[in-house]
């Protein structure tokens, strides 16, 4: 059975009637990717939000840090498992395909991490990520040491935290508008 048609239960503007900026944004996605990304056409509802999402996820995903893309795609998998956000597993599933060569990767964070041959670094940030989507209340200095115990400085702990938070807010948006994954993503790196 597929995917419902809709980009969002919300509906989304005529990118037609967008601002220049992001009419050019659209332009590159589709030169670079070949489409959209959804989640720009649901954010496009308002677009200064849009220019404000794109912003903060520019800067945790992309921005120098002492985690890895790779890294911070797997943080983005696993906290979208917990949350079993549709839109995010399946995008960021592919970004994970992508970064790593691996095919199986995207769905092992996506299923069950712990499944996965990670080195324990990686097992000790996706552990944090799981336990601050999960049980947030619980989260405490012990689970900081233990990231350190691992190599983490106190700019990475950070930047991992933000990384969790930013899509736990992402998830929550996407669940809410029952936002929908492009189709093209399913197929990418496999």
């Amino acid at each position: 059975m597929p995917q419902p048609e809709h980009i969002s239960a919300l509906g989304v503007p005529d990118p037609a009637g967008l601002d220049a900026d992001l009419q050019a944004i659209w332009a590159k996605c589709v030169e670079k990717l070949g489409f959209v990304p959804n989640v720009y056409s649901t954010y496009s509802l308002r677009p200064q939000r849009l220019r404000n999402f794109m912003a903060m996820y520019n800067e945790i995903m992309l921005a120098p840090s002492g985690l890895s893309k790779l890294e911070r795609e797997m943080v983005a998998v696993v906290v979208s498992s917990a949350n079993r956000c549709y839109y995010c597993l399946v995008a960021h599933g592919a970004a994970v395909r992508a970064l790593s060569g691996d095919a199986e990767l995207g769905e092992m964070m996506a299923l069950n991490y712990r499944m996965a041959a990670l080195p324990e670094r990686q097992r000790a940030m996706l552990d944090f990520a799981w336990k601050l989507t999960t049980t947030p209340h619980l989260v405490d200095e012990a689970d900081r040491a233990a990231l350190r115990d691992q190599g983490l400085s106190q700019a990475d702990v950070f930047d991992l935290s933000e990384t969790v938070a930013f899509f736990n807010l992402s998830n929550r948006m996407a669940s809410a508008t029952e936002m929908m994954p492009n189709r093209d993503y399913h197929r990418l790196h496999r």
